[in-house]
Order: C-alpha cells, then structure tokens, then sequence
C-alpha cells in the first residue's frame, strides 16, 4: 500500500479535528485555526491515494519541549501500520525535546513501552456550577489579552514560551478569556471555549485556589449558563472540592506523561490545563 507522510493543510487539520469529535472529544468550535497558531508544521498524516487515513500533533514549543495529541487513525484503516507511520514522524519531529503527553488508562503501558512515565493524574470535572465562593475583597477582572504580564504569567505555568499561540487561544468570539488583577499585579487567567457541546475551561492559572475559583465564576457567568468542562490536577485536593460542591462531577481521567526530563514550571499555580491536545 502506497503511503505518504506529510504536514497537514488547515483544511485538513480541520478534518482530524472532525474525527475527535466522531471519537468523542468535543472540540472547540475554532480548534483548527487555533491549534495551527501553535506550530504550523507540527500536524502530520498519513495519506493512502490522497485521501487522510491517520494523523497525530507533534507541537513544537521552542527547542526544548514538544507535545503529542491527536493520535488518530480512521477506524476502517486500522491494523496497515499507519498510526505507526505517524506516531514515527511525530517523535522525529520532536527529537531532542522533552516530550509529554496526556494518555487514557488503556494506552499508559504502551506509552511505557516507548520511554514516557507517568507524573500526574487530570481529572475532567464537567457540570454547569450552583454556586462558587466568592470573597468580599476579590480581585479586579478585565478581559485577557496577550500582553506582556499574560506572557509571562504563562511561562510560570507552562514548560516553555507559547506567544504566537497565546496571541490566538485569547481571541474571542468563540473564547473567553478573563485574568485576576490584584495591587502586586497579575493573579493569574483563565479562558473559555465554546466547543461542540458546552465549553472547555482552559487554561485555568492562579496564585490560589480562591483565585482559581473567582475565575471560573467570571467565566462561568461570560458562558451563560452552559455547561462548563475542565481537566484538573488530582494533585489540586482543595479546588476539586469546591467543584464538587459546586455541583461539578467528574466524568473521566488521562495521565500526564513524559519522555525525558519532566519540565519544570509552577504546578501549585496549574488549576486547569490548557487542553489534553497541545498539553
């Protein structure tokens, strides 16, 4: 079978798109344009007479870190080694980097097999929240945009600089994006994305959970009742709690794993990835 391997086309990184959500992924409604901002050249397939029959995202952040999401191959093409094709290009890609990944329970040990370890439990938290504490002398809220303050608070939470995603992920109409603002500066940032069903809360980055919370109240209140998605930390005990008794339930887990060594950055600081795709 004659088989190319090449970097995916807006267009067809917008049908890779479409098969997670046949998967049952529920992206974002702008996924496409957005993920592509991140590496232009970090989306890859595998073509059998020109038509799209497996794909992966292997996003380059600079020359250090890199991440693999998107792993796809269509079901009727199953069993021909194309997942293997590009699950191969997306790891030469990304050669010499870290790498990390977000794996469901049923493929943790095959990414053992090929040098990741696991470091951390996310939790997907989902509901449409009663209630969220709120205290008496909260910090200011403005719109997010990607300032140089966002920037940087960014590169606390994320293993490495991601400027030209940022200047897309904050845009709306189909996202929100709203940061706290206290006397000493920014308090961290969150933002909303309308998606298939609901919205995706991501990233969620603050200096405390109460923080973490009022955030996602603002967001909460911007999306207007719909219901709210978010991937949480199991290391974040607190803040789960509040979600719980804000009416959140869990309703399914990945594993964070790595190839090399596990990036440094503020995980206190982590209340909400940004997405299980681009990490």
């Amino acid at each position: 079978m004659n088989r190319t391997v090449r970097t995916l086309s807006l267009g067809e990184l917008t049908d890779l798109i479409d098969w997670a959500a046949a998967e049952g992924w529920n992206p974002g409604l702008e996924d496409a344009a957005m993920f592509q901002a991140a590496d232009p050249e970090g989306f890859i397939g595998a073509f059998v007479r020109d038509e799209m029959v497996a794909a992966i995202s292997a996003v380059a952040y600079g020359q250090d870190f890199g991440f693999i999401g998107l792993y796809i191959c269509r079901p009727d093409m199953r069993g021909n080694g194309h997942g293997k094709a590009v699950w191969t290009a997306g790891m030469d890609r990304l050669a010499g980097r870290t790498i990390g990944l977000d794996g469901v329970e049923e493929q943790q040990a095959n990414y053992r097999s090929k040098g990741f370890e696991p470091v951390y439990e996310t939790i997907r938290y989902s509901g449409r929240p009663a209630a969220l504490p709120v205290r008496a002398e909260r910090p200011s809220m403005a719109s997010a945009q990607p300032t140089p303050d966002i920037i940087a608070y960014d590169a606390l939470c994320f293993p490495a600089p991601r400027r030209s995603f940022l200047q897309r992920w904050l845009q709306p109409p189909h996202h929100h994006a709203v940061t706290a603002i206290t006397s000493r500066g920014t308090a961290g940032y969150a933002v909303a994305r309308a998606c298939r069903s609901g919205f995706k809360i991501g990233p969620l980055f603050a200096d405390d959970e109460q923080t973490a919370l009022e955030l996602l109240g603002e967001l909460a209140g911007a999306c207007k009742g719909g219901e709210l998605n978010i991937d949480v930390p199991a290391t974040q005990v607190d803040f789960i709690a509040a979600l719980e008794a804000a009416s959140f339930t869990p309703t399914f887990s990945t594993t964070r794993m790595y190839k090399g060594a596990p990036p440094r950055l503020d995980a206190k600081r982590v209340f909400g990835v940004t997405t299980l795709e681009l990490g």
